[in-house]
C-alpha cells in the first residue's frame, strides 16, 4: 500500500497527495450523513475510513520533501511537492491543500448546522455528499488522459484501484438495499472509472515503462 511504501522509503515519491485529502473530507461528510441519519454501517466504516485517511496524511506531511529535501524524482521547495515524473506533473502546496480541507469542513458544519432547516437537512447533506463523491471519482480522468498520452502507468495506484472497486461495489449494493439513491448513484461512477484504471493497467503494463 501506499502507507507502507512511505514508510519504507521514508519518502513521498510517486505517491499523489490529493487523493488522501479528498477521501478524508468525503468520509468526514458521509460520517456526518450516517450520523444525521442514524446509520451505524455508514458511521462505523466512514470513521475508521476518516482516521486512516487523517493517519495518511500525517505520515505524508511527516515524509514530504520539506522534511527529507531533495530524492530521486521528488523535489521540496517551501512546502510545495513537485513530482517529476511526466505523467503526474503537480506543484500544489500541500499545507495549503491541508487548510483548504480545514475550512471547507468548518463551512460544511456551520452551513448544514445553522442555515439548512432540521426537516430539509438529511437531504441537502444527501446531495452535497452524493454530488461530492462523483466529483472524487471523475477527478482522475485527466490523469487517465496523461497515462494514455505518455503510455505510462507510474501515476497510478493499483492497490487504490483494487480498493476502489471494491469499496464502491460494495456501497452500490447497500444503497440498492436500502433504497438510498444517495448512496447508490455516486458509487456507480466509481466502478466505471476503475474498470477504466483496469484496462489501462492492461494495455501499459509497469515493466514496459520507460525510465524517466
Amino acid at each position: 500500500s501506499d502507507l507502507r511504501q512511505m514508510l519504507a522509503t521514508k519518502s513521498v515519491e510517486n505517491i499523489q497527495f490529493l487523493p488522501f485529502l479528498t477521501t478524508d473530507a468525503n468520509n468526514l461528510s458521509w460520517l456526518g450523513y450516517g450520523c444525521l441519519k442514524g446509520d451505524e454501517t455508514v458511521i462505523t466504516v466512514n470513521a475508521i475510513g476518516a482516521a486512516l485517511q487523517t493517519l495518511y496524511i500525517l505520515v505524508y506531511l511527516y515524509y514530504s520533501p520539506a522534511k527529507v529535501g531533495q530524492g530521486p524524482g521528488v523535489m521540496g521547495r517551501m512546502g510545495t511537492l513537485t513530482l517529476t515524473s511526466p505523467c503526474c506533473p503537480s506543484q500544489r502546496p500541500v499545507l495549503l491543500q491541508v487548510l483548504l480541507l480545514l475550512a471547507v469542513v468548518v463551512t460544511g458544519c456551520g452551513y448544514f448546522t445553522i442555515l439548512v432547516d432540521t426537516g430539509t437537512r438529511l437531504t441537502h447533506l444527501g446531495l452535497f455528499c452524493s454530488v461530492f463523491t462523483i466529483s472524487m471519482y471523475l477527478s482522475p480522468l485527466a490523469d487517465l488522459a496523461k497515462v494514455v498520452r505518455c503510455k505510462s502507468t507510474r501515476c497510478l495506484s493499483f492497490p487504490l484501484t483494487v480498493t476502489t472497486l471494491v469499496a464502491s461495489s460494495s456501497w452500490t449494493l447497500y444503497g440498492l438495499q436500502l433504497h438510498d439513491p444517495y448512496i447508490t448513484v455516486p458509487n456507480v461512477p466509481g466502478i466505471v472509472t476503475s474498470l477504466v484504471r483496469f484496462w489501462l493497467f492492461q494495455r501499459y503494463r509497469p515493466e514496459q515503462d520507460k525510465p524517466y
